[in-house]
């Protein structure tokens, strides 16, 4: 069974002005002041609020587009059914195993080799160091790294590291797969693999939340869509009257 509740969610974050780290402001902090009560908390510290009120609930089968401009708290969403952020107010509920596509090199060890990260990865992702070593192989074998998997990951190109990073994040087989943009991995041939064991994720999930700016990419996989706006539900329905709004929205504000 797979399922997400979620309950006025609300995520904040704080985000210091310039002006706290300026020489004024230092020069404060040593003599114990403000100067003069020239500077405030209010004017060093700004909270952003990138989620607001958001209360969502996503059944077993649910394949969910998230559309909105950048910074219209796409990603924040994700990030907090992936569990990276807790919400400031609110709840969330999630029945299910998640896998996250938002940063998928996240515990990924530079100075160790492609063999250790790829057995500590499966464990980052929930697996105990028996099953890591027996899936190990398989894993191994996708990346198509050969002799690189005994060095350090810091000799890796970027592409590299990606195809381990993928490799590894596509093996585990999870209830719910958060994903933000589709990965691009590798040369063409090796793109059209890391496609095909993509869409063999999505089949297996329960539930798929996904953001994207590729409107092609959200209708070949999505039936219905969350449009976030400065961190505000502005639609939530079918994929193709959502995303009509939002390219209606876009089409509407002025040029220049």
């Amino acid at each position: 069974m797979a399922r997400i509740v979620l309950d006025n969610v609300g995520v904040e974050f704080p985000v210091y002005s310039p002006r706290s780290r300026s020489l004024r402001a230092a020069l404060a902090t040593q003599l114990g002041g403000t100067l003069g009560g020239l500077l405030t908390r209010s004017e060093n510290l700004v909270t952003v609020r990138a989620l607001h009120e958001l209360s969502l609930t996503l059944e077993e089968g649910e394949r969910l587009a998230l559309i909105g401009a950048n910074g219209a708290g796409k990603t924040t969403l994700l990030r907090v059914l992936a569990g990276v952020y807790p919400p400031v107010h609110g709840s969330v509920r999630i029945e299910g195993k998640v896998a996250a596509f938002t940063d998928i090199t996240l515990g990924m060890d530079l100075e160790d080799s492609g063999w250790d990260n790829i057995i500590y990865r499966c464990v980052f992702l929930g697996m105990d160091f028996g099953q890591a070593r027996a899936l190990a192989p398989e894993i191994a074998a996708f990346t198509e790294l050969g002799d690189y998997l005994d060095v350090p990951v810091r000799t890796y190109s970027q592409g590299m590291l990606l195809r381990l990073a993928f490799a590894v994040a596509t093996a585990i087989h999870p209830d719910i797969l958060v994903m933000d943009e589709m990965i691009a991995v590798g040369d063409a041939r090796f793109a059209e693999r890391a496609g095909a064991r993509v869409d063999e994720l999505f089949d297996r999930s329960k539930i798929l939340v996904m953001a994207s700016h590729n409107p092609a990419i959200l209708k070949r996989y999505c039936r219905n869509a969350l449009w976030l706006d400065h961190g505000r539900v502005r639609a939530l329905g079918p994929m193709a009257d959502v995303l009509d709004q939002y390219e209606a929205s876009l089409r509407a504000q002025p040029q220049g």
